[in-house]
């Protein structure tokens, strides 16, 4: 049997080792029209901030190492067209220019994402750039090791822009976030949150613009000017971080989609046609909170998929889990993490739901240091079951979002939450963990207590 692989990032790479783990007798053909692999995007804030030293370390495989797994890869070599029917992929190799046919029985879709670039004037401008890849990575480490880069504009508020804000930031640039949204990191946290977040950016100097639409970019010899529907801002440099898009046109036509472009599949990771397997950011995750089909375009999510191709090449075995979309953050000393809905969302989504929000400390006052942690649940008003969990503190709370997860996977309740065994032992936490007293809370609201 050949297996073509299409890309070979996170998504590709996870596809590669699991199907030669589980079937070392199949060849696997795979097409990369970049010249690396396994490139940790994730890193490139803390890349560009020093706390990474070296860029090479966000590469976790090699063309080298999948090779010598029993791969067949090809390095700068594009798929132009797949033709589904008679199970060919056409590629080229962009060294050469040469093109060819290669047939396949099974072929997957790793073919990632890119982010998205609006279509607003003047953003040909060279000065304003994107943040994904390794190639970017090495251009916006350039920018902050260059000293006659002094204004950086961040627009987009999400996880990867507050980062970039703060990588900027730590460098010494003088840093403005500018977001269409009322609140940074808005689909992530609700209000309470991403209140503190914006409270935090300011203590450090960053300007912070919310609420501002970017309506064009002007062009001049010392600046890049961003317009927005409320005031403009001139900088050195300018990233656009505003969210990403399936990168799924080979299959137009041929596979269904969401009406983003993001590939649907089914519990086994096979898109609607049973031989093109997919995973990773061109694919559509099964969003537990809600049950639809949601584009969440996380690593995790990717090697989590990945992994399970190789399971169910040959026939069903291991059913996709879905998702909470769990993430985690750290800007400066605050750390914070999520899973599952906001209130907010779940509202916007015509859920009946209801939500509290506490704050208690981590651990008992008469230890010699503690530290509050901020947190929200988010529940089914009628069943009761949980949706969602954010959690915010200096302490590192980060695993607990692990946990949360898991209580929204397996369809816990408040009830559950608020009485599942958890230890305690002073170091950690309370005689009843931080989770336990927030279900609990919230148990009590729903009982009208």
């Amino acid at each position: 049997m050949k297996v073509i692989i299409i890309g070979s990032t996170h998504a590709g790479t996870a596809t590669i080792k699991s199907i030669l783990k589980q079937h070392s007798e199949v060849e696997v053909d795979v097409y990369e029209r970049n010249d690396n692999v396994s490139f940790l995007s994730c890193g490139i804030a803390l890349t560009v901030q020093g706390e990474v030293k070296e860029i090479k370390d966000l590469f976790y495989s090699s063309p080298e190492i999948l090779k010598d797994l029993g791969a067949n890869i090809h390095m700068n070599h594009e798929v132009t067209a797949v033709d589904n029917v008679k199970k060919t992929v056409t590629v080229t190799n962009l060294a050469t220019g040469k093109t060819s046919v290669q047939h396949y029985d099974k072929l997957v879709a790793a073919t990632g994402s890119w982010p998205i670039i609006p279509g607003i004037p003047g953003i040909e401008d060279n000065r304003i750039v994107l943040s994904k890849n390794y190639t970017h990575a090495q251009e916006l480490i350039n920018y902050a090791n260059d000293d006659r880069i002094n204004r950086v504009i961040i627009v987009g508020g999400g996880y990867i822009g507050t980062e970039l804000v703060e990588a900027f930031n730590v460098k010494g640039k003088e840093v403005t976030l500018i977001d269409n949204q009322p609140t940074v990191l808005n689909r992530y946290f609700d209000e309470a949150f991403t209140k503190n977040v914006h409270e935090l950016f300011l203590s450090h100097g960053v300007t912070v613009e919310t609420d501002k639409t970017v309506q064009r970019f002007e062009s001049q010899d010392d600046a890049v000017v961003v317009q927005t529907n409320d005031g403009s801002f001139a900088a050195d440099l300018v990233v656009m971080s505003v969210g990403f898009r399936p990168s799924t046109s080979l299959f137009s036509g041929k596979l269904k989609t969401t009406p983003n472009g993001a590939l649907i599949v089914n519990d086994y990771m096979q898109t609607s046609d049973p031989d093109i397997f997919a995973a990773g950011d061109s694919v559509a995750v099964h969003y537990n909170p809600t049950g639809e089909n949601a584009y969440i375009p996380l690593a995790t999510n990717a090697v989590r998929q990945g992994t399970l191709i190789g399971y169910n090449l040959m026939a069903p075995k291991i059913k996709y889990m879905g998702t909470q979309s769990t993430s985690g953050l750290k800007l400066y000393d605050l750390t914070m993490a999520s899973s599952g809905l906001t209130a907010a969302h779940a509202r916007e989504l015509g859920m009946d739901v209801d939500s509290l929000t506490m704050t208690d400390n981590f651990r008992p006052e008469f230890m010699s240091s503690t530290e509050p942690v901020l947190m929200s649940i988010t529940w089914d008003r009628k069943t009761q079951r949980i949706l969602g969990v954010q959690l915010q503190s200096k302490y590192d709370i980060a695993q607990s979002a692990n946990a949360a997860s898991i209580a929204i996977q397996n369809r816990m309740t408040i009830t559950d939450l608020a009485f599942v065994d958890m230890l305690f032992q002073p170091w950690f936490d309370r005689p009843l963990n931080y989770l336990n007293i927030l279900a609990q809370a919230a148990l009590d609201k729903a009982n009208g207590q």
